[in-house]
């Protein structure tokens, strides 16, 4: 009777070492996608434009808390040609970014497509979408401090980063006015 090839020692040895290759590859590529996935999450969570605050409810204590209006932005900021523009030419300004420390709180409602927001984020933002949404996007309101309106929507102001400052604070000592 001839030995059957598949139960000889030789080839029981090589099949026992690709079971255990194969382990050790599956084990190391579970690890892979676990740190692949921390990282995405990790910069999923990062919300908001540098210095703009996302949760409405801080936001509107904040301004209440430091005596300064909000200035909400609803934005697409991965998707809409003129939110990107906006946010390179004027909100990304040190210029801008200086004012609005001294002036203003900062609010930003995203509306993305290629990034997933916190469930209880993109609620928010929802509803703040149906308060504040002037037909398209960006739509950017100066607010008081309880979310009353103190302007039209800003949208983009021509002449850019100084002429949006100077627009600001006309709006801002306006409201102090009253």
């Amino acid at each position: 009777m001839a030995a059957d090839p598949a139960r000889s020692p030789s080839r029981a040895g090589f099949f026992v070492g690709i079971a255990e290759v194969s382990e050790s590859s599956h084990s190391a590529m579970k690890t892979l996608l676990r740190s692949i996935a921390v990282l995405a999450a990790t910069a999923s969570f990062a919300f908001g434009s540098e210095g703009w605050m996302t949760n409405w409810e801080e936001a509107k204590a904040k301004a209440k808390a430091e005596n300064k209006p909000i200035l909400i932005n609803l934005t697409g900021s991965d998707w809409c040609a003129w939110c990107i523009k906006i946010e390179k030419e004027v909100f990304s300004s040190k210029e801008f970014k200086d004012y609005a420390a001294a002036n203003v709180i900062l609010m930003e409602a995203d509306f993305p497509k290629k990034k997933e927001l916190p469930a209880d984020l993109k609620k928010q933002n929802e509803a703040l979408k149906k308060q504040y949404l002037a037909g398209g996007y960006p739509t950017v309101w100066l607010l008081d401090a309880e979310g009353n309106k103190l302007s039209e929507d800003l949208g983009e102001v021509k002449g850019g980063t100084k002429a949006y400052i100077e627009k600001l604070t006309g709006l801002i000592a306006k409201a102090k006015a009253k």
